[in-house]
């Protein structure tokens, strides 16, 4: 046989693995680890309930239903509005995975822009997995995704978003859901996930909303609870009573001319009060090092560390990082608090959960200790 064209033959076989290989790589992304619906999930309904056109797409995702025994208040939970912000995640995930509710009902989605988890963003070198160790031994493994919808579900983004409130952005911007609220039913993908969600305030008759994020330790809105002005009072509610518990953290007020984000457009555009939690993490800020599984559970990064000597930061660090534990914790005891100052604002609407897991013990035994295990 020609030398030539065995070279070729060997050249072809390497380039057809490589590209399977990339193939099996990305196409593992498309498929949503398990969540475990914990004993007070009452139904798993779909976006789509609320606008058709999802149906059968990417984006359409699972709604988690927790309904109370009593009549009360009902509030909307969103994760994974941002899925490269796993600690919003994995706040979501915990409240499915353990809250039952007493009065009103809680309605939670983990994964709102679920075709932003089926990709990572470019150039970043960002891992596609994580995984959290059980106290049986076992791992629940969870997606690192993406700021951005997935450009195999929405593609090409406009130069200019003309946004339907008359500002404009970048073009983008459409792609991220935090930027689309409150969207249009006839839009591009991102703009249909945020009517969806918009349709689902309205027609449930949703009291509250919040919307869970995190924020690199070098933004300045950071470790804060960022209300609409209609939520400020319960906002400062939760801000003193989490002071009481040892829990420093920010009041920052939705500003009235930035458009498309939750807290401005659900406020806005219902009858729900809307507020945004932030919490540091530093594995999606500009100065860190690699962006390794270990910095996305662990937090503890040299240059972080430097940069807080140097004092550039908003958030404190030190050498013990700030971990997926203590970001999904905050998370969760700010939704206890919040609700704790809700129910005695509006005592006519009650939002009574249990199970809620403590803050303290989230730190002591960590995050697994509230993830089920996989059946």
């Amino acid at each position: 046989m020609n030398k030539r064209y065995v070279k070729f033959l060997i050249f072809a076989s390497a380039v057809t693995l490589v590209v399977l290989l990339s193939a099996f790589s990305f196409t593992s992304m498309w498929k949503d680890p398990p969540i475990v619906p914990g004993p007070g999930v009452t139904e798993i309904r779909m976006l789509s309930e609320w606008l058709p056109q999802l149906a059968g797409t990417k984006s359409d995702t699972e709604v988690y239903v927790i309904k109370g025994s009593g009549d009360g208040g009902r509030f909307l939970l969103l994760g994974g509005t941002h899925p490269n912000e796993p600690g919003a995640t994995l706040a979501a995930v915990v409240m499915i995975e353990n809250v039952s509710a007493l009065m009103g009902d809680l309605y939670v989605i983990p994964r709102a822009n679920r075709s932003a988890f089926t990709h990572n963003d470019a150039m970043e070198g960002a891992p596609q997995f994580f995984s959290i160790e059980l106290p049986d031994g076992s791992e629940r493994v969870f997606r690192f995704g993406s700021r951005r919808t997935n450009p195999i579900s929405q593609w090409p983004d406009p130069t200019i978003f003309n946004h339907p409130a008359g500002t404009t952005m970048g073009g983008s911007e459409i792609s991220n859901l935090n930027r689309a609220f409150p969207g249009r039913e006839d839009g591009l993908t991102t703009e249909r996930v945020a009517a969806a969600i918009m349709n689902l305030i309205r027609q449930e008759g949703i009291d509250l909303v919040v919307d869970l994020h995190e924020a690199s330790p070098e933004y300045p809105v950071n470790n804060a609870i960022v209300f609409h002005q209609d939520a400020a009072e319960v906002a400062i509610m939760t801000q003193m009573m989490l002071e009481m518990e040892g829990i420093d953290i920010r009041l920052e007020e939705s500003p009235i001319n930035l458009r498309g984000l939750t807290h401005r457009e659900i406020g806005d555009n219902s009858d729900a009060l809307a507020i945004l939690l932030e919490v540091s993490n530093p594995s999606q800020g500009r100065l860190r090092g690699a962006t390794t599984e270990e910095l996305v559970t662990t937090g503890i990064d040299k240059f972080y560390l430097q940069a807080s000597k140097d004092g550039k930061l908003f958030a404190p660090y030190d050498e013990t990082g700030y971990s997926l534990d203590l970001r999904a914790a905050r998370h969760v005891a700010t939704i206890r608090v919040l609700l704790d100052s809700w129910n005695m604002m509006y005592s006519d609407r009650m939002i009574v959960l249990s199970g809620i897991p403590d803050y303290q013990q989230m730190l002591d035994k960590g995050l697994g200790a509230f993830l089920s295990p996989i059946s």
